[in-house]
């Protein structure tokens, strides 16, 4: 079995043959608008919050960030920014950030819209707290 090293994307997918990190730089390259400048403030906040993140691409092009599981991903749309993290119905929000995909037991979301600036203090709390749900001890199983 292969190890993925830190930063880069598994080798068995043509798509993700070049580093996480070099598609994700072009991806912003190719967003000469207000989203590639979003989503490259973003990451660097994720970097910021966590510098031990793993950057992954995967489902044609769309940036992961993982630690020990994933965080969140970072899509691009014509009108937003959507920010989805994969267990974000279990983390504390109480800066409200969250303000999509709330009807789910598992995931939630942050749309950014064009003029609109992130709360960068409450995101990168929001991402050490997600980095902390991967991390935590999984609680043991019992048999009755």
């Amino acid at each position: 079995m292969k190890k993925t090293v830190p930063g880069t994307a598994p080798d068995n997918d043509a798509e993700n043959a070049e580093p996480a990190a070099s598609q994700i730089d072009a991806k912003i390259a190719s967003l000469a608008d207000w989203r590639g400048k979003t989503l490259a403030a973003v990451r660097a906040l994720i970097r910021q919050a966590d510098p031990e993140v793993v950057e992954e691409v995967k489902w044609r092009g769309v940036p992961v960030w993982s630690h020990a599981g994933m965080i969140c991903t970072g899509e691009t749309y014509k009108s937003a920014v959507k920010l989805t993290f994969a267990k974000g119905a279990a983390l504390p929000d109480p800066a409200g950030l969250f303000n999509a995909s709330l009807d789910g037991n598992t995931r939630r979301a942050i749309d950014i819209h064009e003029g609109e600036h992130l709360d960068a203090a409450a995101f990168k709390a929001l991402i050490r707290a997600a980095v902390a749900a991967n991390t935590a001890p999984k609680p043991k199983r019992t048999s009755t």
